[in-house]
């Protein structure tokens, strides 16, 4: 079977896809001839560069549809749910990197309520809402793959990633309770946990280069992960061969985590 051909006239429909990990499995799927929507929020500045991933993916033969809006609000969610309407929506992901990174103390600029309550929205809960939207305007096809991205943050602890922890832990719990219970829908429904990536939200984190040296000493490999990587595991889940895994955390980091 031709790449090209593998899903042909399936849609991927991408949250936070102009950069990182969302960026690289937008790419690695366009090869693999799915049709890619892509809703992220960026700068002018960064437009010029983010085109030009797109020009090379219309280059696969594929069609490509991009959003900048912001994914948080109501009336974006019904602009890209127009936009994909008649159109077979294989893969859901959720790469959204909008958070927090202040630490607890000193308490002159610690987190507040509504840093958590941001942070948790944008990087959890709103892959449900997203989901239910999806489901609702029936746009889910047949076999439909449901994935996010976490991190190890969700159980180790780094200074400043307090607020994003949270949420990771808020999209782990979404992930079991959404494989549960949209199985009868016939979809999967997973989290891929990535080693360390240098992304521009890793990048974010503070003392982020020293986090990256620790993540090389502890990699089996030493290396750090890249975004191929993810993109990598993400494809492999759209196989028909992966129907059968549903409500996992998929460890993609080379062995990082062991140590």
């Amino acid at each position: 079977m031709s790449n090209k051909n593998e899903f042909n006239g399936d849609w991927a429909l991408i949250l936070g896809g102009s950069s990182g990990l969302g960026l690289a499995t937008a790419k690695k799927l366009a090869s693999h001839g799915m049709n890619i929507c892509i809703v992220h929020r960026d700068r002018k500045s960064n437009l010029p560069l983010f085109e030009k991933e797109v020009s090379k993916m219309i280059a696969e033969g594929i069609e490509v549809r991009s959003f900048n809006v912001d994914a948080m609000k109501s009336e974006s969610i019904e602009k890209v749910v127009a936009e994909l309407s008649n159109k077979p929506v294989k893969l859901l992901v959720h790469s959204i990197a909008k958070g927090s990174v202040k630490p607890m103390y000193p308490i002159e600029n610690a987190l507040t309520k509504d840093d958590f309550d941001i942070t948790s929205t944008a990087m959890g809960t709103s892959w449900y809402t997203w989901t239910q939207v999806l489901i609702n305007n029936k746009l889910f096809s047949r076999k439909a793959r449901n994935i996010a991205f976490t991190s190890e943050g969700n159980t180790r602890v780094w200074r400043g990633y307090g607020a994003v922890s949270v949420a990771k832990a808020t999209l782990e719990a979404l992930m079991r309770q959404m494989a549960m219970e949209f199985a009868p829908l016939d979809m999967t429904t997973n989290c891929i946990q990535a080693g360390a990536t240098r992304t521009p939200s890793f990048d974010m984190i503070p003392k982020s280069d020293e986090l990256a040296k620790l993540a090389m000493h502890r990699n089996p490999f030493g290396r750090l992960t890249k975004p191929e990587d993810v993109a990598n595991a993400v494809y492999l889940l759209c196989k028909k061969e992966a129907d059968w895994i549903n409500g996992t955390i998929l460890k993609v980091d080379g062995g990082e985590s062991l140590r």
